[in-house]
């Protein structure tokens, strides 16, 4: 291992890139997938890649509670007992651990030159996998654009998710192809933008959880339960997404900042400010992101924009006055 790895080294010296050249076989690549780690982001991509005719070799994990149900969506795995036993066995290992675990779990493996490991951060940089790389090994991230709170419903999710790819050029191809085996879009991304893609996803994600809640909360005040809410907005939502698919962000804008209705605009400040001067400050930030959108839809023209932003800076609210 020392003579190859040193090999490795000397031969591509120059680049710094010790798999130049190298042709990987990609069959082989896929044909033993383990996973070091078994929470819910390994058990939905074990149980995917397993129905998608892959074979998930092994598995190993600091938490005994999370081995049995990834053990129930993919029987066929070997629960192993330590990381190093899963990247003995298996030709691609996927770190599915906490970010802050992955550089630490890579370097703790004695590695096999000319196997493969991934992560599946959306955040962290692959070079947090240096150490196999060294070792010879081709190293990438894999990172499915789904939330993961339940494996059910992520893996019910997977068919037309897209699963952002940067690795090493000769394992690009085979990510992506394993990307497409379970039903998702591959998106290549280049190295060193990975924070800048994953706080992206924010918005679409938790951050959109954390605006339903903020919703839920306005209709607390008229008596109405959480779960009343959400049977209320949900469908609301499911509208939204539909109108963008079918026409656009802009297009598919719909509302009073859309219309230039201020004085829905003026109602609406009013009533949040009697109720918390936060929620009304969070409906200013999010209506003037409307603005450009309703000028580039069309139905606002450029002085009526003005106004509402001025509306929409100010900090004191008039109730009006129907």
């Amino acid at each position: 291992m020392v003579a190859l790895r040193n090999h490795i080294r000397a031969t591509h010296a120059d680049m710094g890139k010790p798999h130049q050249g190298r042709i990987m076989d990609t069959a082989n690549l896929l044909s033993r997938i383990g996973f070091v780690g078994a929470g819910r982001v390994a058990q939905t991509l074990a149980a995917a890649f397993s129905a998608a005719g892959h074979h998930v070799v092994a598995v190993s994990s600091r938490s005994d509670a999370n081995l049995a149900p990834f053990h129930a969506r993919c029987p066929a795995a070997d629960i192993l007992g330590s990381p190093q036993e899963v990247a003995d066995k298996s030709s691609v290992v996927f770190l599915t651990v906490s970010d802050d675990a992955i550089s630490k779990v890579c370097a703790d493996i004695s590695w096999r030159a000319g196997t493969a490991v991934v992560h599946c951060s959306g955040a962290t940089e692959v070079s947090a996998l240096a150490t196999a790389r060294d070792a010879g090994v081709f190293t990438g991230g894999f990172h499915p654009m789904q939330m993961f709170a339940n494996p059910d419903v992520a893996l019910a999710g997977l068919p037309g998710c897209t699963v952002g790819i940067e690795a090493d050029e000769a394992l690009l191809e085979p990510l992506e192809t394993l990307a497409r085996s379970i039903g998702c879009v591959p998106l290549s991304l280049p190295a060193g933008i990975r924070p800048l893609y994953h706080a992206s996803a924010y918005y679409v994600g938790p951050f959109l959880i954390a605006l339903l809640k903020e919703g839920a909360n306005l209709w607390a005040h008229f008596g109405a339960s959480e779960r009343q809410a959400m049977e209320a907005l949900l469908p609301l939502l499911r509208g939204t997404v539909a109108a963008v698919q079918d026409a656009g962000l802009a297009k598919g804008m719909g509302g009073c900042v859309a219309r230039g209705d201020m004085g829905t605009i003026q109602k609406h400040l009013a009533s949040l400010a009697h109720l918390e001067p936060a929620a009304a400050d969070l409906y200013r930030e999010l209506a003037l992101r409307n603005v450009p959108l309703a000028l580039e839809r069309g139905t606002l023209n450029p002085i009526r924009a003005q106004q509402i932003e001025a509306l929409l800076n100010r900090r004191e609210i008039d109730f009006p006055v129907d």
